[in-house]
């Protein structure tokens, strides 16, 4: 696959959410990715991506709050909350992943 650059949209949220979410809680972020398999190192059997669908589960309404001694992951603002979702495999280093695949 030659090597690509796409634009990656994200909402972040800017701070722990008190209450019910506010479009100022949240931040859209767009960064520059190039679409390329790392060379070798510790990449060997890598695969890249496309995510097609990502999932917002009502557990992630407690990741927004600051949670101290809790047994979920931590969260930390300005950071991806944690999801999961579907995506097709463009590129694979993996024989377990061909490309097209979807994946979970």
């Amino acid at each position: 696959m030659a090597e690509e650059e796409v634009s990656n949209k994200h909402v972040i949220l800017k701070n722990y959410v008190s209450g019910f979410p506010k479009e100022s809680d949240m931040e859209v972020k767009t960064t520059a990715l190039k679409l390329k398999l790392p060379d070798g190192g510790d990449y060997s059997g890598a695969i890249l991506v496309k995510n097609l669908y990502l999932s917002c589960d009502p557990y992630m309404r407690s990741r927004m709050r600051k949670l101290e001694g809790h047994y979920a992951e931590a969260y930390t603002p300005g950071s991806p909350i944690v999801g999961l979702g579907v995506a097709r495999v463009l590129e694979s280093d993996d024989p377990k992943f061909n490309k097209g695949d979807l994946q979970c």
